[in-house]
């Protein structure tokens, strides 16, 4: 299951996490974040126990938008020990997003 993360709990969530975390950048207006959305819920249901799953409304939460640089959505973030690791831009197949996510594992 996916969790919400926002501006508040953003380094509770995912800088301390002790997994590794793919977070989704989406806002409810967004077309292809609706596409995707769906395949991040997958994944955090596939990778429970090994990785942790978020969404960050982006409309709702500026901050991380913009000190990640967040210029289209969505984008997916993958963080290990606190830090970005890797990015993805846009709406890719399920299997991209498994395969970044098992790189760092």
């Amino acid at each position: 299951m996916t969790i919400e993360i926002t501006d508040a709990n953003f380094e509770e969530q995912v800088l301390k996490a002790d997994k590794p975390v793919l977070i989704d950048l989406w806002a409810e207006w967004c077309g292809p974040c609706r596409m995707v959305g769906p395949v991040v819920e997958q994944i955090s249901e596939e990778y429970e126990g090994r990785a942790i799953c978020g969404k960050i409304d982006v409309d709702a939460n500026p901050d991380v938008t913009v000190k990640y640089g967040v210029r289209n959505i969505p984008t997916l973030l993958f963080f290990k020990n606190g830090e970005l690791v890797d990015k993805q831009v846009g709406a890719v197949p399920k299997a991209v997003l498994a395969n970044k996510l098992d790189a760092i594992l």
